[in-house]
């Protein structure tokens, strides 16, 4: 029997093919799938809620988000280092007064040291302690070096002692990780596509934007920026044609630098140039033998 029959089961080799469609009917191991264009963010959708921006605005970093989603993220962030900062502060409150009482225990312990070895002195026992002692003190023959303060709850075996640590007040773009402001946020123009044969609405639109100065459609498969002065933004193509040559704005004819104009990130597009990653893995089982 050839190992290329139908039902061949005389096959030495264990082909690819073969352990590749077996793994798929078995539902064990590691599927990979190319991810598709709906399942990329659209160049002006908001990073936060994935929809269209009603309000946008840009980042320094050039991350596109809707205004009322990023200071409600800003505002929650906020709460939640005043709410770390109390808990911080009443944690080293607590760490005080245990060290204050740590301290009252210590002191305790040598005073009744003390005591114990004036009484040895009086009943006529070294003052070394060479010979055991009677007392049912814990704190005698040494022992309060093992438990200097047994009563104190931080002192305890079940203690938890993992301490928690000063909170951070800055808050960070869930994008990118870079401190974020809200000073710091630019408001964005889009130029509308004027297109008096489409009769729908703005989101159902294909085509909604375009760049003021050359009128191409934008895309994610259209490099943009955002020029800073004005929140305009137009085409990549735009600005190394037409503002870097003589760093004019080419709308408003105000001076323009290099740190005014922002890179617009893209969501993706098919291309895998454009995408870093664009692909999506499904952990499963492994079929062990």
């Amino acid at each position: 029997m050839t190992r290329h029959a139908r039902n061949c089961t005389a096959g030495a080799v264990y082909t690819y093919h073969e352990k590749k469609k077996d793994a798929s009917a078995s539902g064990y191991g590691t599927q990979s799938e190319r991810v598709g264009k709906d399942s990329v963010k659209d160049f002006d959708s908001c990073s936060l809620t994935l929809q269209p921006c009603r309000n946008p605005v840009v980042t320094k970093e050039g991350y596109l988000f809707d205004k009322e989603a990023i200071l409600e993220y800003i505002i929650t962030k906020k709460n939640e280092y005043t709410k770390k900062l109390k808990q911080y502060e009443k944690q080293m409150k607590k760490d005080e007064n245990e060290q204050k009482e740590l301290a009252a225990a210590e002191k305790e312990a040598t005073l009744i040291k003390f005591m114990n070895r004036e009484k040895n002195i009086s009943n006529g026992w070294k003052a070394s302690g060479s010979g055991a002692s009677s007392s049912v003190s814990n704190l005698a023959n040494g022992k309060d070096k093992q438990l200097p303060s047994f009563w104190v709850p931080s002192q305890l075996p079940d203690a938890q002692h993992s301490k928690m640590q000063k909170p951070d007040p800055t808050v960070y773009c869930p994008m990118s990780g870079k401190p974020l402001k809200m000073k710091d946020l630019i408001e964005v123009k889009w130029t509308l596509v004027n297109d008096p044969d489409d009769k729908k609405s703005l989101i159902a639109k294909e085509n909604r934007y375009m760049c003021p100065v050359t009128h191409d459609i934008l895309s994610n498969a259209v490099p943009c920026a955002v020029i800073r002065n004005t929140g305009h933004v137009v085409t990549m193509e735009c600005v190394e044609k037409i503002i870097k040559t003589d760093w004019v704005h080419p709308l408003t004819g105000d001076k323009l630098k290099e740190k005014d104009i922002i890179p617009l990130q893209r969501g993706g597009t098919g291309y895998a140039s454009t995408n870093k990653n664009l692909e999506g893995k499904n952990e499963r089982p492994v079929l062990q033998a």
